[in-house]
Parts: structure tokens; sequence; C-alpha cells
């Protein structure tokens, strides 16, 4: 399965519509196997859905994303796993600890600082079924 984040000075990348930089993790049984970065021109969101889907990426963890570009990701078959915050290396841990869910991967002002699931409004998704 292949993983991307959005990086920015070794940390997940606060908003991944305008990120420049992707870490690309590929995991087995459990396990990170390879990983390489990889730049990203794209700018427009259905452009970065089609440049994910042809990266063959399963999961992105990022922070902020709009609703259109996770819209297409999620159309496009790419698992999002949003508003997470934190160092590339202590996210990658958590995601392959089952960890992620964690207030401390919040993003600031999200949730208030606790993770919570409801419809509309702020919420984070996907990361306690990592």
């Amino acid at each position: 399965m292949k993983l991307a984040i959005p990086i920015w000075q070794g940390r997940i990348s606060p908003v991944f519509d305008v990120a420049g930089q992707l870490l690309l993790v590929e995991l087995a049984d459990g396990r990170e196997v390879a990983r390489e970065e990889q730049v990203i021109q794209e700018s427009s969101p259905d452009q970065r859905a089609k440049k994910l889907a042809e990266l063959g990426v399963k999961t992105l963890i990022c922070g902020g994303i709009s609703q259109s570009l996770e819209a297409m990701l999620t159309d496009n078959g790419v698992r999002v796993i949003a508003r997470i915050c934190g160092g590339v290396e202590d996210v990658l841990v958590a995601f392959l600890s089952k960890r992620l869910a964690e207030d401390r991967f919040a993003m600031p002002g999200c949730c208030g600082g606790r993770r919570q699931r409801h419809r509309g409004g702020c919420r984070r998704r996907g990361p306690s079924s990592t």
C-alpha cells in the first residue's frame, strides 16, 4: 500500500491544496519497505487528485484540505486522513502503530483539541481505523 504525506520543513504541510512536496511511503505487512520524495506542481484540485491516483497512493495523511479536493481524492479511491499535524516521522510511526487518533496529532483549533466525530463542522476522519 502506498501512503502519501505532504511535507514542509520536516512536518506535515499545513494545507495540502498548496503543498509542494510529498513523502511517498510504500508499506507491506504494516511496515515501511520504501520511501521517496516527490515534487507536486499540479495546482488545481482535479490535477492533484489525478496525480495522487497516478502515483498509486491509497492513503493520504494531511493537515488542512479543501472539501472539493478531499471529495475528488475519495472519488479516485484515495482514503484521506485530514487535520493531522506534527513531525513527519512521528506521524508515520503513529499511523503504523494505530495511534494517529491521539490528540497531539490534531491540528490546533480543530475540535478544541479533541477528536470528535459528527456531521458538519470540524471533524477528523479515519485515524481510529488506521
